[in-house]
């Protein structure tokens, strides 16, 4: 395969030795007679789509990294136990990213200088090793997280202009290792089986662009008004989820609406939990030690009362934010109770916004009461009732009929045949295309997604035209004034062409200089060769 060009320089050796776990000079080398073969061609190709394969998966993590925490509730329901998977998730994709990406740079680098692709043993088994790791990692993910592979077509929305100008570059500097390796290889077969394949992965990228789509692709005037936002369980990131402070903390963030979740006590008394069971969020194991299995709606008002439901925030730290809290936030938190549905009320009435509910759990056998006294609260709180938005589904014609002030909100989309106009829709930000969203707008439908916690995926949407969308962090995207980007069309055009052509120009350049670098190096090699053909004659007479 390749031949080495007989060099002997330091620079070359340091690269040898961490590829191939041994201290070779280039005068062992050619002593030797080390060469790369097919062998290490193959897994040098192995190498490069490892590095590859880690690279989606790091672009996967950063995308579910807006749904992580549903993950960690998931994980403390199976197991219960409590981590912040993130830091497990980014610590283990860094380390898998860097040696894959460390070694493809030593190896390029190793071919730039004409040295032999040895890749040791040690190397190859920690390969395979990463390429199963991430494989069942995606294996995984398809399983038991389907939605995230939407929630990744959805992100292409929001990064393919900027991916494709990363992998155009990335590829453009490929060309140099290419040309370098293509001139120093004897195979003619290799040599046009990899440029062609090479021309054929550019042009594909040259063209890429004529299917790439992002809302965000359009002028400035045709921006629609920034989505409104309504707190998930409140602010849970700065306070605990489903207090009353976790609500004054949502409005805070100019949130309109609080959405959270009602369950009904043993005592028929509507109070705000989102879990069936009180582990999570209070402290039920400490205050109650033989009913901590027990359903939520077990507990009577009274028992209730005497947990602590904001303790548990400042131990567990649901979100990274809550070291950043000050000590007037800490303390507040620590003295939160679980409120009841009425104490909601009231200070949503206060603070002039809506709620937003939905009554757990569904297949309750009193669940027909449950309505009945949930909606009987909310008549005697004397809120008005356009600021109430009703999400459950059972027995939503009685609710109809007994308060018909209420704005019903639906988790489906609309139907073909529909008897009745449906005005509000809530349903998870994979389940509307771009298209869908518009098209609910046109029709005056209030379109709301959740949960929506990432600035890329609160730009897609606001892009699409999506009425509000459910986050945790609300305080974050309070903040924003305007999409991450946004992008006339005649000048993602400009930005198309000018990358193109500037890659071509490179490409070009780089086969041509080392070229001319491989004809000053064979007159050379060719005198080499004979001076030593002649004092090998000369020894032997």
């Amino acid at each position: 395969m390749a031949d080495p060009p007989g060099c002997c320089s330091t620079c070359a050796t340091c690269l040898l030795c961490p590829y191939s776990c041994q201290w070779i000079t280039a005068k062992n080398e050619k002593r030797k007679g080390l060469r790369t073969t097919k062998c290490d061609c193959s897994w040098f190709f192995f190498l490069f789509c490892i590095f590859l394969f880690t690279l989606v998966w790091l672009y996967f993590a950063i995308i579910i990294l807006n749904d992580l925490h549903n993950f960690n509730e998931f994980i403390f329901k199976q197991r219960k136990l409590w981590l912040d998977w993130s830091l497990v998730l980014f610590i283990a994709t860094a380390v898998l990213v860097s040696y894959s990406s460390v070694l493809l740079v030593l190896a390029l680098c190793l071919q730039l200088c004409g040295q032999p692709l040895k890749l040791h043993w040690v190397h190859k088994i920690l390969l395979i090793l990463t390429a199963l790791v991430v494989a069942a990692a995606f294996t995984g993910l398809g399983i038991k997280w389907t939605e995230e592979w939407k929630s990744a077509w959805i992100s292409l929305q929001a990064t393919g202009p900027f991916l494709h100008i990363g992998v155009v570059g990335g590829m453009t500097l490929l060309a140099w290792p290419l040309a370098s390796f293509i001139y120093r290889t004897r195979s003619t077969g290799l040599k046009v089986f990899l440029l062609l394949v090479y021309c054929a992965a550019m042009i594909a990228l040259y063209l890429a662009p004529l299917a790439i789509t992002s809302p965000c692709i359009m002028e400035e005037n045709q921006l629609p008004p920034k989505p409104a936002l309504v707190g998930h369980r409140g602010a849970p990131m700065l306070a605990p989820e489903n207090t009353l402070m976790s609500l004054h903390k949502a409005v805070e963030c100019d949130a309109q609406v609080f959405e959270t979740d009602i369950m009904v006590s043993a005592d028929g008394v509507p109070f705000l939990m989102h879990d069936e069971e009180l582990t999570r969020t209070t402290n039920v194991q400490a205050v109650f030690p033989n009913k901590t299995a027990l359903n939520s709606t077990a507990f009577t008002w009274t028992e209730l009362q005497k947990l602590d439901a904001g303790s548990w925030f400042l131990e567990r730290k649901p979100f990274p934010t809550v070291h950043s809290l000050s000590a007037e936030d800490r303390h507040e938190a620590a003295k939160q109770k679980i409120p009841s549905l009425g104490q909601a009320l009231e200070a949503v009435k206060q603070n002039n916004i809506s709620i937003m509910f939905d009554l757990r759990p569904e297949n309750h056998t009193d669940y027909q009461n449950f309505v009945n006294v949930t909606l009987g609260v909310i008549l005697q709180s004397g809120i008005p009732l356009q600021q109430v938005l009703w999400l459950p589904d059972g027995f939503r014609e009685d609710v109809k009929q007994q308060a018909p002030g209420v704005q019903h909100v639906y988790g489906r989309k609309r139907l073909e045949n529909e008897q009745e106009p449906v005005l509000h829709v809530n349903l998870p930000y994979q389940d509307m295309s771009s298209e869908e969203i518009r098209q609910y707008r046109q029709d005056n439908i209030s379109v709301n997604l959740y949960v929506v916690n990432q600035p890329w995926l609160f730009s897609v949407l606001w892009c699409s035209g999506v009425s509000s969308v459910t986050t945790n962090a609300c305080q974050v995207l309070k903040e924003m004034k305007h999409p991450i980007w946004l992008l006339p069309s005649s000048t993602y055009l400009m930005i198309w062409i000018v990358v193109d052509c500037v890659s071509l120009l490179v490409i070009i350049w780089a086969f041509v200089l080392l070229k001319k670098c491989s004809h000053r190096r064979q007159p050379a090699e060719c005198d080499t060769d004979v001076l030593l053909t002649k004092i090998n004659s000369l020894m032997q007479e």
